[in-house]
């Protein structure tokens, strides 16, 4: 393959791959989902440069082949003759698909049986791995049922060969299960007279979530804001080699493994870009600048990132300079008078694609919609409910804890200075409640021991000591069926507000509906009831 043909054959690969890793001697070397690349394509080779926070790699390739969703490679190594193989997945489970089923069928066979060594007191029901698309269920999780006279427990499982991210999900679907069993009374039955089948009442108290060894931070995070009046929720850590079962605490709210990040000069570092912010100004009048870092920025368009400036140093003096650097996605160019052409080109194709009434097929049109929805909410988040204070909100907040680094979409307050989550969505999700819930346990855990003052954020403003609110935003005709399901096992004391808006939200951003905590606001009204009762006796 001569290299030109070399190269188009990674970017077509690479742009539809958002979330592909990089595999060098067997070993995962990069995920996109993080890491950057650049394809170069002159001086009659083809070089793909690949780097992360963690290595940086250099490979000219010399073969490529696409075979079922993945890239194979065959690679030099700078300085090296022999070449070397580099496979990219588009998916972070690289095993094929008979290999997946085997891998679930084999661990269905593990889970019962450490069912009936470690839970011997009950009846395995049933266990199934089957496809139940009406009410969610794929094959991924193993799900069964506990059963111990009148009473019984939802069983939900999976194994140790899954993505974390199919292992930090399985709550979402562990309690979409629990509701399911308890909404079905075949599960239980007697023989009645003349040999008749009748069901017989059971009371399935919660659910057992079995989680691979190790894995079990976010899940138990998640597990700790829960109703417990609703359900007994138990989390047992599950070692496939050995059948060791190890039930894990779920401790209450205040304990939780994150961390805040301090806010960045944002005029500071608007000053120190003010060179390369006109410069692109200049070609994109007033796209979005953000403020990443004190020593980074990013220029979007709708939500959309194509560009960041960014202090770099000079390859022999070492000295400190600014850089520009472009691209949609993963991909990543220095912008030079080589490719300043091409640069308008992206900039000029954004421009006209990406709009309210732009071509809905296109690509650029398409990608990151959630970030366009965000980028709306932040010009104004009292759209959302009149209550929230748009002169002071924080858009992508790093909400570290343990492994995951997801971002707070909005984080503001009220007008009374109460705190404020907004999570959004674009699309059908249905992790769209217990991601919302993630992000509030960190600011409540964050805003309990006053640190968001400490940290930078909302200088001057004094905060209220009250919960944050929690508000989950998605247009109205994508919100998941299983929503309602979901919201009814949020612990009742965290304020939460669904809100659903128009789907022509690029055109402006309109609420067409609410459904706000009922639990919360009953116990509310309770508390303010007695404390009336004891004014009144007092009196």
């Amino acid at each position: 393959m001569t290299p030109e043909r070399l190269t188009r054959t990674l970017q077509d690969f690479l742009s539809e791959a958002a979330g592909a890793v990089v595999l060098e001697d067997g070993a995962v070397a990069f995920d996109l989902e993080r890491a950057k690349y650049s394809i170069s394509g002159e001086y009659n080779k083809c070089l793909l440069h690949l780097w992360s926070a963690e290595r940086n790699a250099v490979r000219r390739v010399l073969d490529a082949e696409v075979k079922n969703g993945t890239l194979r490679l065959a690679v030099q190594r700078l300085g090296q003759a022999r070449p070397t193989k580099l496979e990219i997945y588009r998916e972070h489970d690289r095993r094929s698909p008979t290999a997946r089923k085997a891998c679930r069928t084999a661990y269905e066979g593990k889970l019962r049986r450490a069912l009936e060594r470690h839970f011997a007191e009950f009846t395995i029901d049933r266990l199934t791995t089957g496809v139940d698309l009406e009410k969610s269920f794929g094959p991924i999780y193993a799900r069964g049922l506990l059963r111990r006279g009148q009473s019984g427990f939802a069983v939900l499982g999976v194994n140790e060969k899954e993505t974390q991210a199919s292992i930090d999900a399985a709550l979402t679907f562990g309690i979409l299960w629990l509701d399911a069993c308890r909404r079905n009374p075949r599960f239980s039955q007697n023989r009645g007279e003349m040999g008749q089948t009748q069901p017989r009442s059971l009371l399935v108290e919660g659910l057992i979530l079995f989680v691979p060894a190790g894995c079990s931070a976010l899940v138990r995070e998640r597990m700790a804001n829960l109703n417990r009046r609703a359900a007994k929720w138990r989390l047992v850590e599950f070692d496939e080699r050995h059948d060791a079962v190890v039930e894990v605490d779920c401790p209450d709210r205040g304990n939780i493994a994150t961390r805040l990040v301090h806010v960045t000069n944002e005029a500071a570092a608007m000053q120190r870009f003010a060179e390369s912010i006109e410069k692109i100004q200049r070609i994109l009048p007033n796209c979005e600048v953000a403020v990443l870092s004190a020593a980074e920025i990013a220029f979007r368009w709708r939500g959309l990132e194509f560009a960041r400036a960014r202090m770099g140093a000079e390859a022999v003096t070492f000295r400190s300079k600014q850089e520009i650097v472009f691209g949609v996605g993963a991909e990543e160019r220095v912008l030079d008078d080589r490719n300043w052409t091409f640069f308008l080109q992206l900039v000029t194709a954004l421009r006209d694609a990406r709009h309210p009434y732009g071509p809905k097929q296109h690509a650029l049109f398409r990608l990151q919609s959630e970030r366009w929805l965000e980028s709306l909410v932040v010009g104004d988040v009292s759209m959302i409910d009149e209550r929230l204070d748009a002169t002071v909100e924080y858009s992508q907040v790093p909400a570290f804890s343990a492994a995951d680094r997801a971002m707070i979409d909005v984080l503001t307050t009220t007008r009374e200075g109460r705190l404020a989550v907004v999570e959004l969505k674009a699309d059908e999700d249905i992790h769209l409640p217990l991601q919302g819930l993630d992000y509030w346990s960190r600011v409540e855990w964050h805003h309990a021991r006053g640190e968001f003052p400490q940290f930078g954020y909302f200088p001057g403003r004094e905060l209220s000591a009250e919960a944050p609110l929690l508000f989950l935003v998605a247009p109205a005709l994508h919100v998941h069926p299983q929503t309602d399901v979901l919201l009814r096992y949020i612990a009742p004391e965290i304020e939460w507000e669904f809100v659903g808006i128009d789907e022509r939200w690029r055109e402006g951003v309109k609420v067409v509906f609410r459904k706000r905590n009922r639990a919360h606001h009953r116990d509310t009204e309770a508390r303010r009831i007695q404390e009336d009762a004891k004014v009144s006796t007092s009196v």
